[in-house]
């Protein structure tokens, strides 16, 4: 998200700062625009438990997804994968 954010001139809030309407003409395909000029990204993120979805949150781009598009379990996968 931070490449795709940096091509369209946004900032790791959500807020755009670009020159160029260039930028501006396909920011829909990854974002949507929210209140206050702020855009957020077209995106679920989804994992069986809560630690990655913090890494994520306490990243730079934290700050730039929704709360409700994180989707988690309690109990992850244990290590236990099928073959």
């Amino acid at each position: 998200w931070q490449t795709i954010s940096g091509e369209h001139g946004l900032d790791s809030n959500g807020v755009y700062n670009g020159t160029s309407e260039l930028q501006l003409e396909r920011m829909s395909v990854y974002f949507n625009e929210a209140s206050g000029n702020k855009y957020v990204p077209r995106a679920v993120l989804v994992d069986l438990e809560p630690g990655t979805m913090d890494a994520v949150r306490a990243g730079p781009f934290g700050q730039l997804f929704r709360p409700d598009n994180f989707v988690f379990g309690q109990s992850g996968a244990g290590n236990n994968w099928a073959k």
